[in-house]
């Protein structure tokens, strides 16, 4: 058995259900691994912590690998598990058709968040009241006008519950095309074993697709990991996540594929709102070699 460490990119929720389905299934154990899985949170880096060689793998966006390579840490992204992101902008329901009328109005968004970055600029969002986004979503709920950055499979359901009505733009539909939860390493690690990261994307693929019909099941175990959860909000992601999950190339080609012509659209968008100064090559930025099947 080797052991294997990898870091989430927040606690334990659906948006992790394969790689916990894995390890609660043994799918990890079969492939000769001693998995144990490190959930992020807040302060916590896993490009850091991968960097750094105390986790073999970690998971993240897309455009923090990029960002992460031009700073000098060489990941590799090695599976998409989210064809399609699940960031989003959130408004109150029936308030606006287009993106571009958030201007005049408070938009709750993270300092420097990429996707933001891209959105202003595609959309001339120049007259936006950009607030700090804290978690919180009072401020929003208070004022009708306003809007912020969500996770669609997550904010909608805290909103239902308070009977709040909303909607939200996805950001890729809005041509921010990215995946989400990267699964990741470095390039050292993988060529140095192979083998381990092939044992370890085949067995958290096998975790997805066994995820997909027995998301309660695991739902119950990341519960435990995880007790601020509820179980209504994990059976809300589970159902809202499965077409960013399972659609588009993933339908053909299996959960965790990537394609060069998203990774180089995406490069492309942040070299141009000046995120990245260079392209480098994209081939060195993910491979599909590890997937199953491949």
């Amino acid at each position: 058995m080797t052991k294997v460490t990898q870091v989430t990119n927040w606690f334990a929720q659906p948006e992790h259900g394969g790689q916990y389905a894995a390890l609660s299934k043994g799918f990890y154990k079969d492939a000769g691994i001693e998995m144990t899985i490190q959930p992020g949170g807040p302060g916590v880096s896993a490009s850091q912590i991968v960097a750094s060689g105390k986790a073999e793998f970690g998971m993240g966006q897309a455009d923090e690998i990029l960002m992460a390579r031009e700073n000098g840490i060489p990941l590799v992204a090695v599976a998409a598990i989210f064809q399609k992101n699940p960031q989003g902008i959130m408004y109150h329901k029936g308030k606006y058709k287009d993106i571009s009328e958030l201007n005049g109005h408070k938009v709750y968004v993270g300092s420097g968040v990429a996707f933001w970055e891209y959105l202003k600029k595609a959309y001339k969002l120049d007259k936006v009241e950009e607030m700090k986004y804290t978690g919180s979503l009072a401020n929003f709920v208070a004022d009708p006008d306003s809007a912020t950055q969500i996770y669609v499979t997550s904010e909608p359901f805290s909103m239902k519950e308070e009977g709040v009505e909303v909607d939200y733009f996805l950001n890729y539909d809005l041509g921010y095309k990215q995946y989400g939860n990267i699964l990741f390493t470095t390039e050292d690690y993988m060529k140095d074993h192979p083998d381990i990261v092939k044992a370890y994307i085949e067995a958290s693929i096998k975790g997805w697709d066994y995820y997909k019909d027995n998301s309660e099941e695991i739902n119950k175990e990341m519960l435990e990991k995880n007790p601020d959860l509820k179980v209504e909000a994990m059976a809300f992601a589970s159902k809202a996540q499965e077409p960013l999950i399972y659609s588009g190339d993933a339908e053909t080609n299996g959960v965790g594929y990537m394609s060069k012509d998203i990774w180089e659209g995406l490069q492309k968008q942040l070299v141009d709102i000046g995120i990245l100064k260079k392209a480098e090559p994209i081939d060195d930025v993910f491979t599909n070699e590890f997937l199953p099947g491949k």
